[in-house]
């Protein structure tokens, strides 16, 4: 099946990488917390397409041998898939925001999920991993 885009928990330590998303009309979640990822481009596959889009919004390099967990979930505009990645600390320091977004920051994972500018459906796939790998 077709998938429409891609998403990427990608913890830098302990703390989850996320990104302030652009305060504007006309887009989904103005000024709310958001993870890398996005739209599908071309023909790649979901990881190509969340790598992809790392890379573009922070400047962050990964293979797909990072990505630990991944579910398919059906939205309004397809399938999206949603990934999840660990990596050392020391990588806070390599990060290059990219042109979307206000910002970056790193954030307990617990606090993303509970926070009320976090992307809501976002914040309960999180939830679904860290209540599957207990954390």
């Amino acid at each position: 099946m077709t998938f429409s885009g891609a998403k990427l928990a990608l913890f830098i330590g302990s703390d989850l990488l996320v990104i302030l998303r652009d305060d504007k009309e006309g887009i989904p979640y103005p000024g709310h917390w958001d993870l890398p990822g996005g739209g599908r481009e071309g023909d790649e596959t979901p990881e190509q397409c969340a790598l992809r889009e790392t890379y573009e919004e922070v400047g962050l390099q990964l293979q797909e041998s990072d990505l630990i967990w991944s579910r398919e979930y059906t939205r309004p505009r397809g399938q999206v898939w949603f990934f999840v990645a660990r990596q050392p600390a020391f990588l806070e320091d390599q990060i290059r925001f990219g042109s979307e977004g206000q910002g970056w920051s790193l954030m307990p994972p617990r606090d993303y999920c509970t926070d009320p500018l976090a992307v809501p459906h976002f914040a309960q796939r999180l939830g679904e991993y860290l209540d599957e790998v207990v954390m």
